[in-house]
């Protein structure tokens, strides 16, 4: 019978929402609270820094008369890079990668010696793509091995090629 009871009364009652739900006021509490904490957090920590650098500058063990340590190691100039030995390490990572490439980019679209007494001349890569296409790889004679053909015979395949007999 306390069945019956309890689904009539649940019958009866048509409010249209349960009355037992989590109310928004508590929510707003809670975030109100989260906040308050935070800020006392947030001031306990920064009274303990502030308490320890008041504590370890008296505290510091005594520097040797014979050294005079510099102002402020942490900052380092250009100059004081200088002073470092070798390798140094990079100042600024940005400017010198990209100076480093700008150079490589420029040395390889120029033309350029590498030993005039042999006439072995640098081309941009551009135009030594154009003079595969145009003759070719140079290739072995069949039945031979790479030891057996002389570099200098296989570059006398192809004619050397100089900034004046380019065209470009």
């Amino acid at each position: 019978m306390s069945d019956d009871n309890i689904k009539n009364q649940s019958m009866t009652n048509h409010d249209g929402y349960e009355h037992e739900d989590l109310s928004p006021i508590g929510v707003f509490y809670f975030m109100a609270g989260l906040a308050v904490v935070t800020v006392i957090i947030y001031f306990i920590v920064f009274g303990m820094y502030r308490f320890l650098d008041t504590y370890a500058k008296p505290n510091q063990a005594a520097v040797s008369p014979m050294a005079t340590p510099p102002a402020d190691t942490r900052v380092v100039t250009h100059e004081d890079t200088q002073d470092f030995p070798q390798p140094r390490l990079e100042e600024n990572e940005r400017t010198q990668l990209s100076q480093v490439i700008a150079d490589q980019d420029r040395k390889l679209a120029t033309y350029n010696w590498v030993d005039k007494d042999k006439d072995i001349v640098q081309i941009p890569i551009d135009r030594a793509m154009d003079l595969i296409v145009e003759r070719g790889l140079p290739v072995l004679p069949q039945g031979s091995t790479a030891q057996a053909v002389p570099a200098n015979k296989q570059k006398s395949k192809m004619p050397p090629t100089t900034p004046a007999t380019d065209g470009n």
